[in-house]
């Protein structure tokens, strides 16, 4: 190691998991530089402010809160003072193509009329099906979701329990075995799109999403889900993690085997003991690692790797309010399977879609001027190897999504719109270097999931490991941090004694924890 630089740790990306990677690492006592491509923070998740409007640019469903707060508690500060979470209900309002809505609460009576109001027959079913969606969640994710999973025997040790638990069954096949309404079957299924999975294909491992959110329920940051980013980026400031905007990494620089430093555009050589990549695995092997340093990830091998679907984004404002509208509604389409099928497989623009609205201003009226609503839709959509022409095709796309809109939930929605704009693949694979512009990284199928999935911990190139949706345990909010809270596990201590107390403000006067004295545990 270079004199001097043993305790530098480099995070490259500064979405959900690289900020939660720095502060992880900065506990652990090491000194961390984030470096960011953009130029402002949050990858998926940064803001477009526009005409007094505020967009956040990716997730806006924040489950599982307590990851976020740990991040704070962990050095030494309340959350409470740096953002606001609150509560959504419903979680999801779903409007079906005949009509009738659902909406999907916590609130286990409430949930349990809504079944019935649809479908009398499926109330002891959803019973039985949301059972089987905790014991999945009780493996799934408490047991298995912040430990690394780079050695056969991690996977080996869990397939007796996943088999048990019909893990090799879709998430769709598995619904469908407790609910016989279809409505209600696309209801509890279509949750794997909010982490990239086609339901009729993804691991029935993903149901333990339905869990994850009856057990914590769904959440919003007063300010937008940026909010929680600048809250992240204050923390690291005050806490001496140095975060530089516009430095986009074109090199990870490897000697003797190891990770050494990083190379940013213009020059600049950062020499370090560890990188931390929270950038998509497939782009960062094929592009910032030379192919000498690369036995397993070849070109060859990464380019068998099948990614996620993409997503067409479209923002924008109204000069009038919705009072009726939920905060989150899921606007289904005349077909499922098949809608799906040309999504992943076929990889074709269908003439048709199912969207998800996000609407703000219900939860927190800041997002827009007064008078007015602040609006995000996306639809899953082909990733780039479709080979569809975005520029051509977005402003044609927009146009018939607004108008699915003004006529099932937006009336006069074309005389008031106001600062519109969007997103495409396009824009994933070249903004924000996803390959192939997936939206999830690789797919989460059950043959990229766990030890199948990139590894937290480069099998190449000791010294480098991964944060994000592209490594495991996957996509999603919750997901990408516990991918962070991975490295607690998998990276080791630095050589100068870890930090006792971080340097700033700390809360209420409360020490930051040393080294995680019980580090490898």
């Amino acid at each position: 190691m270079t004199k001097g630089t043993s305790s530098r740790a480099v995070v490259i990306g500064a979405g959900f998991g690289g900020l939660a990677a720095a502060i992880r690492l900065r506990a652990l006592g090491y000194d961390v530089t984030v470096l960011e491509a953009l130029d402002q923070p949050g990858g998926r998740a940064r803001v477009f402010r526009r005409d007094g409007f505020t967009f956040d640019a990716g997730p806006t469903v924040i489950t599982a809160p307590y990851l976020i707060d740990e991040l704070f508690t962990l050095v030494g500060r309340d959350p409470r003072d740096y953002f606001d979470l609150m509560p959504v209900d419903p979680f999801y309002r779903i409007l079906f193509p005949d009509g009738a809505t659902f909406d999907y609460v916590g609130d286990d009576e409430r949930l349990m009329a809504q079944i019935a109001a649809l479908s009398p027959r499926d109330v002891d079913g959803y019973r039985r099906l949301a059972a089987h969606a905790r014991r999945i969640f009780d493996v799934g994710y408490t047991q298995l979701a912040d430990r690394p999973f780079d050695r056969v025997a991690d996977m080996l040790r869990v397939v007796p329990q996943m088999v048990r638990l019909g893990s090799h069954r879709s998430v769709y096949g598995l619904v469908s075995r407790y609910i016989r309404d279809e409505r209600l079957r696309q209801a509890f299924s279509f949750e794997p799109l909010l982490v990239g999975g086609n339901p009729f294909d993804t691991t029935s491992i993903y149901l333990l999403i339905h869990w994850l959110e009856r057990k914590w329920g769904v959440h919003f940051a007063r300010g937008g889900t940026g909010a929680i980013v600048a809250a992240m980026v204050r923390l690291l400031h005050e806490i001496g993690v140095d975060v530089r905007l516009n430095a986009p990494v074109e090199e990870i620089e490897v000697v003797n085997g190891r990770a050494t430093a990083v190379r940013v555009a213009g020059g600049a050589r950062i020499p370090c003991e560890l990188v931390v990549s929270n950038a998509d695995p497939s782009v960062v092997y094929t592009h910032l690692i030379n192919p000498r340093h690369r036995r397993r990830h070849t070109d060859r091998a990464v380019a068998r790797t099948r990614q996620s679907m993409s997503l067409f984004v479209a923002y924008f404002g109204a000069s009038r309010t919705y009072p009726e509208l939920a905060h989150h509604t899921i606007v289904l389409g005349p077909r499922y399977k098949g809608l799906l099928d040309d999504v992943f497989r076929r990889k074709v623009l269908a003439d048709d879609f199912s969207l998800y609205l996000h609407a703000p201003v219900r939860s927190d009226p800041s997002m827009a001027p007064p008078g007015h609503e602040a609006f995000y839709v996306l639809s899953p959509v082909p990733n780039t190897r479709s080979g569809l022409d975005w520029e051509r095709e977005a402003p044609r796309y927009l146009d018939r999504i607004l108008s699915s809109l003004e006529r099932r939930l937006l009336p006069g929605l074309g005389e008031h719109l106001v600062s519109v704009s969007t997103m495409t693949p396009h824009d994933f694979e070249h903004t924000l270097r996803s390959a192939h512009g997936a939206a999830f990284g690789p797919e989460p199928i059950l043959r990229q999931s766990a030890y199948f999935r990139y590894h937290n911990r480069s099998p190449d190139v000791p010294g480098l490991y991964f944060v994000g949706a592209g490594t495991h345990p996957g996509g999603g909010v919750p997901g990408v941090l516990n991918s962070a809270k991975v490295l607690e596990r998998v990276v080791p201590g630095p050589e100068r004694p870890a930090l006792l107390v971080i340097p700033g403000r700390a809360g209420k006067g409360a020490p930051a924890p040393a080294a995680l004295a019980a580090h490898g545990r």
